[in-house]
């Protein structure tokens, strides 16, 4: 009890845990894009609890990671050696990983382009949904397995900036709450915006080469990753604008269609 009260009064545990909600924040960035496009391939009425189970299997997990760092630690250790690369079970993971995240970002890249390409006489549909049907209990899974990566992923990062487990903890459950806050916005923009799929596809696209990379022992800094993320979203944001103020300027340039009373 005593070593609690004393973190709550350390201005450098209050640093660490500030410090290590933004990086928890950032780094399940990826997954809450991941969550918010596959949860838009379900019905509307399923959207919101899925979200829910999503983010709250990932505070679960990354809990009970939490709670078994030596565990953890040990993943690190190299287990098998290939050429001249050293694997340990925290590379095969995120090689594995990355794979998953490639193949489902190219395959959702696919339907969206199918769907934009429909030619049924009517206006095509948004390629927000895909062409393929997803199951709750399918998305739930995808979501797992993400959340798995990604959770050891911050996780072994956490453990690198810090010692102490009460600021893990805390910091973990703040930056979720703040995930699942922010899941039900970030989903709605994706959904109104169909042109913003492609390029949070392509975002989870990179991030997937990047896990890969990273599990081959060649570590690209994230700052690099996101900068160019955020540079893109910053263009796509202008585009939007651009778009909205297009549409708005249409909308009052039409001629009424009202009946003349004369």
């Amino acid at each position: 009890m005593q070593s609690l009260i004393d973190l709550a009064v350390s201005p450098a545990a209050w640093a660490a845990l500030l410090t290590l909600i933004v990086m928890e924040v950032v780094l399940g960035i990826d997954n809450l894009i991941f969550i918010s496009i596959l949860t838009n391939k379900l019905p509307e009425a399923h959207r919101a609890r899925t979200r829910t189970i999503g983010i709250s299997l990932a505070l679960i997990l990354r809990l009970a990671l939490l709670s078994t760092i030596a565990f953890l630690v040990s993943l690190t250790r190299p287990i098998i050696t290939l050429a001249a690369f050293e694997f340990s079970w925290r590379d095969i993971i995120l090689i594995a990983g990355g794979v998953f995240l490639i193949w489902k970002s190219t395959t959702e890249i696919h339907e969206t382009m199918d769907a934009d390409h429909e030619d049924d006489g009517q206006s095509p549909k948004p390629p927000v949904s895909g062409t393929a049907k997803l199951s709750f209990a399918s998305a739930i899974a995808q979501i797992l397995v993400l959340d798995m990566i990604f959770s050891i992923d911050s996780i072994l990062t956490a453990v690198g900036m810090t010692d102490q487990l009460p600021i893990m903890f805390v910091a973990v459950i703040v930056a979720v709450l703040l995930m699942m806050f922010a899941s039900g916005p970030l989903a709605a923009f994706i959904n109104r915006n169909p042109s913003v799929v492609m390029l949070a596809l392509a975002f989870l696209l990179v991030i997937g080469v990047m896990l890969i990379a990273d599990g081959f022992g060649l570590h690209v800094p994230r700052g690099y990753i996101y900068a160019a993320m955020g540079f893109s979203a910053f263009v796509e944001s202008l585009n939007l604008i651009k778009s909205k103020r297009r549409r708005r300027v249409a909308a009052q340039s039409a001629p009424s269609t009202k009946p003349d009373p004369g």
